[in-house]
């Protein structure tokens, strides 16, 4: 079932990297619940529950904040009964023109084929400074 589940993870990052959003939320199962580390900007709707509310919450956020956002995804590893991405984060903020580079893990729950849960974790420090949250 492991190489099932990170072939799914993979073709999420796949789809988000060309930008294929529907290619992404029709890997999430319905009833997704997706957290957003605590202190990231993002947090403040946690947990976002189903697709839809990734989508807007989310994607739409880091689209229309973010110059040039992406995911950059260093490696996927099997950890049983989660999936773990590691890597870093792209982007320039519009709103105060800082690139960010932090590191990031994303862990992944799949069952039937389908991304039921998500959680990351990332430097929020590092973001906070980026998005002009913080002085540095």
């Amino acid at each position: 079932m492991s190489v099932e589940n990170l072939a799914v993870v993979r073709a999420i990052y796949d789809a988000f990297a060309t930008g294929d959003i529907a290619g992404v939320l029709a890997r999430f199962h319905p009833e997704i619940v997706w957290r957003e580390a605590e202190n990231f900007p993002y947090a403040d709707r946690n947990p976002y529950r189903g697709p839809k509310a990734v989508a807007e919450g989310v994607f739409m956020r880091c689209a229309t904040e973010w110059d040039g956002f992406a995911v950059e995804i260093d490696e996927i590893l099997d950890a049983g009964t989660a999936i773990l991405a590691l890597g870093r984060y792209a982007g320039v903020y519009r709103a105060t023109g800082r690139r960010q580079h932090p590191q990031m893990v994303h862990v992944w729950r799949v069952k039937d084929g389908l991304a039921t849960e998500f959680q990351q974790y990332v430097d929020t420090l590092h973001v906070a400074r980026c998005v002009g949250a913080v002085p540095g």
